[in-house]
């Protein structure tokens, strides 16, 4: 596993020098992780997710070390309806695609018991063995402006982490880093410092980047709404997945009204007051979407694309708080239009 973190290197030295400032910052998350692993466990994600598990496992075919075997794959695990349940990232523990498949899953911390259910229910005889990884910390490492001879210093350090890779979701969100409980990521990323998980998500809504349960409530969110696609979480040519009728469907009629994006408040957002799914409404009273989750002054919504350049506004208990949206940076071009 200590090849790991050299073989992204040059990506890493990239991000480095553009991102927010000072120093990297790692974030300790609240998300489990899960072991899938035995020789069936690729074609068993595969029938439950909506990307393409096979590249992670088996590559595109290159020649060793497959220049096309990424390390972290990101996807959502749907129901039968096409709706979300779990967003997830796969990461390959396993180095080459001869060896029998290691799969780490990464999940929200509070379905690990639901996913567990679900991926049991359908694993029927198959040769898989799912068990949660409780001896292993996950990490998400944003990136400051200051360069420095980062690729040097974790060539040195690389051993003591077990994964350490872009977040396959957008250059944006930085890099995932997977070690043993109770190690401490500034020694495996030099002049790193310990982040505040509220600035970590403070990150991820300024980007309008969903993940856990509040900003994909299970059986609601639908994939493609939530810019699923965008993310790098989708495959429209693997075979079937639970889901994918619906998913396909949408995806070729080519017409998405709703999507989740940043939305910035007038006012910071009263703590734990604003009930789930809350309405906002444009200034005529009509429905522009619904509020998914927040923060302070930032959060991230569900809204009819047609309205966001107009001003709206959260309806909480009667109060009406300003708040504006905005289509991010990383977003395919044309898509904003």
């Amino acid at each position: 596993a200590a090849a790991t973190a050299t073989t992204t290197l040059p990506g890493l030295r990239r991000l480095w020098r553009g991102g927010g400032s000072g120093a990297a910052a790692c974030f300790p998350l609240g998300r489990a992780l899960l072991a899938v692993r035995g020789a069936e466990a690729a074609i068993f994600l595969q029938g439950l997710l909506t990307n393409d598990v096979t590249r992670l496992v088996e590559g595109d075919g290159g020649p060793p070390p497959a220049a096309g075997l990424p390390r972290a794959l990101y996807a959502h695990a749907l129901n039968v309806q096409g709706r979300c349940l779990y967003d997830v990232i796969l990461y390959r523990l396993h180095e080459s695609p001869e060896e029998e498949p290691h799969i780490l899953l990464e999940c929200d911390g509070g379905v690990l018991e639901a996913i567990q259910k679900h991926l049991k229910l359908y694993k029927i005889r198959r040769k898989v063995n799912i068990a949660p990884c409780l001896d292993l910390s996950l990490w998400a490492v944003v990136p400051g402006d200051q360069a420095g001879d980062i690729a040097g210093s974790l060539a040195k350090s690389a051993d003591q982490a077990l994964i350490l890779t872009p977040d396959p979701r957008t250059e944006v969100m930085g890099w995932r880093l997977i070690t043993k409980k109770g190690a401490d990521p500034s020694e495996i990323i030099p002049g790193s410092q310990i982040g505040n998980i509220q600035d970590y998500h403070r990150h991820r809504y300024k980007q309008g980047i969903p993940e856990g349960v509040k900003d994909l409530p299970p059986g609601v969110a639908l994939p493609l709404e939530s810019n699923l696609a965008y993310m790098n979480g989708i495959s429209f040519t693997k075979g079937c997945y639970i889901g994918q009728e619906l998913t396909a469907r949408t995806h070729h009629m080519g017409v998405i009204r709703k999507r989740l994006l940043p939305v910035h408040f007038s006012a910071p957002l009263p703590k734990d007051s604003i009930p789930e799914g809350a309405e906002i409404l444009t200034e005529s009273g009509k429905s522009a979407g619904k509020f998914r989750a927040g923060g302070g002054e930032m959060g991230i919504a569900l809204l009819r694309l047609a309205n966001i350049n107009e001003p709206l506004c959260l309806n909480i208990a009667g109060d009406k708080v300003k708040l504006t949206a905005n289509i991010p940076e990383w977003w395919p071009k044309p898509a904003s239009k």
